[in-house]
């Protein structure tokens, strides 16, 4: 029953991997318990996965579909209570244990998760497809059994990793050509549904010449967006902009944005070229683009609409060939009601809004950001990596982030600097007594990710001591490919040789 997978998702998520590592092993648990030798039917199927889930607290049951290769259960109660809402991935173990089971036993499972208890749905619902034709216009992780293989794919994930290589080689292209590649290049997180769908409105938007605005609170990381646009278009060969509009004085803005020539006003000794003119052929990006001031707003909107300038005191006028991407921590509409942003500017900004989530609303992606963040901290100040033990876990994933990114990196960064070993044990962020921490029963993040790195450590550890260190013969045993386990012997630093006698 044991078949290896492999995991074509970018970033790996180890617990969606435990889950499908261990569908084999629960689908046969399940098959001696129901007495299910052989080949099964789809009803059969559904009995399978139906029986695992409630011997684990769930209380999955089968919903009548009309369509073929289409099965569908359904769930009023999660194991994990309320606090699954803590912990919204794990609902990514159940897709993989369903969609490896299904994908062993009829070749292909595409699996569709309708609704969450864990996103406050009051329910969930899966589909599982196993009609590839009947599943061609879902949203879903995908399942194949290559020669004994189950590989997944995640089409929206696959977006993910498409927006990142070409970043990597906008920014970074010896990284391509297999050399190392570095910290200091854009790096995109995106664990969470809402992420990914945010990257799927850049890809789609990137190759064409459309305004862009984006919206998200202060620290979310919209630049990461712009930039991530910039590499995805045809402009990606010339010069990113960054101009933060809010961090330029208001008397030095128009001087900032289009230059000006020498002697244009006291201290003007040369001519300066602006953001515009060094932008050129390439992407400007205009963050804090609600601070600007009504004369730039109207400067702004003739480069917009006639594509030229002049710089300040100067004559001549100038052409400009830039794309224009905006960003916004406040509703431009509510200013423009205001008066206090122009209407005619506003539509010509938003042709485009994508928008970037607080990091509250997609706790997904804080376990990969303080992974990366971490790894980027400390080789930043040259010093060997750090790890978060259990209470500095349940730190991070209770607090609400108000900061976003931002706060995130600067605590974990005050926390390396100050945990004189390799352990960091608190995290300094302000947690109030009723809520701000949730309890031990309810710290469901913290405990999962422990709970899930301790047993794999394990798993590896007794692999490698029966089998002599050879990772081929435990890769073969656990059921994961013979690169996976040097990926996850290299994560937890375990040397295979120490166990070769």
């Amino acid at each position: 029953m044991a078949g290896q997978y492999n995991s074509e998702r970018g970033t790996a998520n180890h617990i969606q991997d435990l889950g499908l590592t261990a569908s084999s092993y629960l689908e046969a648990h399940a098959r001696r318990q129901l007495g299910l030798p052989g080949k099964i039917t789809p009803e059969q199927y559904v009995s399978i996965i139906t029986h695992i889930k409630k011997q684990i607290g769930g209380s999955f049951s089968p919903v009548p579909s009309d369509s073929a290769g289409c099965l569908c259960v359904e769930n009023f109660h999660c194991p994990f209570g309320e606090s699954v809402k803590e912990a919204p991935e794990l609902c990514r173990t159940t897709a993989s244990v369903f969609g490896g089971i299904a994908a062993r036993n009829f070749g292909y499972a595409k699996v569709v998760l309708n609704k969450r208890i864990a996103t406050g749905d009051g329910k969930c619902e899966v589909t599982i497809y196993t009609d590839r034709e009947a599943a061609l216009i879902e949203e879903g992780d995908e399942y194949f059994n290559e020669g004994g293989m189950i590989v997944s794919r995640s089409a929206i994930a696959e977006v993910a990793a498409r927006v990142s290589e070409k970043m990597a080689q906008t920014w970074n292209p010896k990284a391509v050509s297999g050399q190392k590649r570095g910290l200091d290049r854009p790096e995109l997180i995106a664990e969470s549904e809402v992420m990914r769908e945010a990257l799927q409105a850049v890809e789609l938007v990137a190759p064409t010449s459309a305004n862009v605005l984006i919206n998200g609170e202060t620290g979310v990381g919209k630049e990461v967006i712009a930039r991530a646009i910039h590499a995805l278009s045809n402009r990606s060969e010339h010069k990113f902009v960054a101009v933060n509009c809010g961090a330029i004085p208001e008397s030095l803005l128009e001087s900032a944005l289009f230059g000006h020539e020498k002697g244009a006003f006291t201290g003007a000794h040369d001519l300066r070229r602006g953001f515009f003119e060094r932008a050129e052929g390439g992407t400007l990006f205009l963050d804090e683009i609600d601070s600007l001031p009504l004369l730039s707003q109207a400067n702004l909107l003739r480069v917009l609409q006639e594509g030229e300038f002049e710089r300040v005191g100067g004559v001549q006028v100038l052409h400009s060939n830039v794309r224009i991407i905006t960003a916004s921590n406040r509703p431009l509409l509510e200013l423009v009601d205001q008066g206090r942003f122009r209407k005619d500017l506003y539509y010509r900004l938003n042709v485009v809004t994508i928008r970037i989530s607080p990091l509250r609303e997609r706790r997904e992606d804080i376990t990969a950001l303080v992974n990366y963040l971490l790894k980027q901290i400390a080789h930043r100040y040259g010093k060997p990596p750090k790890v978060l033990n259990n209470e500095a876990w349940q730190q991070i994933m209770a607090y609400e982030w108000p900061g976003n990114v931002r706060e995130l990196e600067n605590a974990l960064e005050r926390a390396f600097l100050f945990s004189p070993g390799q352990i960091i044990i608190k995290v300094g962020v302000d947690v109030s007594p009723d809520g701000g921490v949730l309890r031990d029963e309810r710290n469901l993040r913290g405990k999962k990710r422990l709970a899930a790195s301790q047993v794999e450590t394990k798993t590896l550890q007794d692999a490698l001591a029966k089998h002599n260190g050879n990772v081929t013969a435990v890769a073969n045993e656990i059921g994961i490919s013979r690169r996976a386990v040097h990926q996850k012997l290299k994560h937890y630093n375990i040397d295979a040789g120490v166990f070769r006698k």
